[in-house]
């Protein structure tokens, strides 16, 4: 029978770990140690399934050895078996229909090697920190050219979000994928903690379009919008003598360090486009010719 997150919450923590490498399984047991979790393994996704039908796992982390796809099909059936485990996707051949198929079964999030183990370590916290919800992305469409879905507003959700979109672009160009992903995250920040007040009752509407010679994105909040020339809080505000002057705005308003965003985002992609209203943002980012460089 699935569990229900009353139960998932009685059982005992446990992380289940697929045919990790050393690197990988040290950093887990860590990281798992820490948060006084057990770690348990499987030699292969059946051995995994069969552990997972056996026992509750609250986090389960795949091997780069498979592909997506069976990584997915893995992730479909632990599901049905446990529909609040939070299953992180390490995979070593990248594919967006394969990202999108994870975030249509509500993977935890997706890495393709060779990936920045601190990103990982990063996600594989809040894996173990966050609650089991499993509706933060919802996908409306997705092919890999034209993506549609909403978003709660939740930090954690924003962050898993990200790393989605840093996948689906795994084959671009380092600096047009490093760009790109930078960007779309301050953006949709800012559209959670000011649009949406970081109220997890909240969803912000996202649109993904890709071309053979631009991306773009689309955030819309449910906020009441702004005008570029009414946010002192920001830096993109600040007189060219006074670079730092909005942190004053900031401290008063009682808002967190930063407000850089919309100033770093300008420099990060080709355009940034508001509409009226100003909740609705569209980033243009033109691409490299170059495919991604391999190492």
């Amino acid at each position: 029978m699935p569990d229900t997150p009353d139960a998932a919450k009685s059982s005992h923590k446990a992380v289940l770990i697929v045919d990790a490498n050393p690197e990988i399984d040290a950093l887990v047991q860590k990281i798992a140690s820490d948060a006084n979790w057990k770690v348990e393994h499987a030699a292969n996704n059946e051995a995994a399934l069969a552990a997972v039908q056996g026992r509750h796992f609250d986090v389960v982390v795949t091997s780069e050895k498979t592909s997506g796809a069976e990584d997915v099909a893995l992730l479909r059936r632990i599901r049905r078996a446990h529909p609040h485990t939070r299953v992180i996707i390490l995979t070593g051949a990248g594919a967006p229909e394969a990202v999108i198929a994870a975030m249509r079964e509500n993977a935890f999030s997706y890495f393709t090697a060779p990936f920045v183990a601190g990103q990982f370590e990063d996600m594989l916290q809040k894996a173990l920190e966050a609650p089991a919800w499993d509706d933060g992305i919802e996908l409306e469409s997705a092919t890999p050219a034209w993506i549609r879905l909403s978003v709660r507003c939740d930090q954690t959700t924003a962050e898993r979000l990200v790393q989605f979109v840093n996948e689906i672009g795994e084959d671009l160009a380092l600096a047009d994928r490093a760009h790109l992903s930078t960007a779309f995250r301050e953006m949709l920040l800012n559209a959670m903690e000011h649009g949406g007040r970081f109220d997890p009752n909240e969803y912000v509407e996202i649109s993904y379009l890709r071309s053979s010679r631009a991306i773009s994105c689309r955030i819309r909040d449910p906020g009441e919008g702004f005008s570029l020339n009414e946010i002192p809080h920001a830096a993109v505000s600040n007189a060219p003598e006074d670079p730092c002057g909005h942190l004053v705005h900031r401290e008063a308003q009682g808002l967190r360090p930063g407000g850089f965003g919309i100033l770093l985002t300008k420099n990060l992609v080709d355009e940034v486009i508001y509409s009226e209203k100003g909740n609705e943002v569209i980033l243009i980012k033109h691409l490299d010719r170059a495919r991604k460089e391999r190492n």
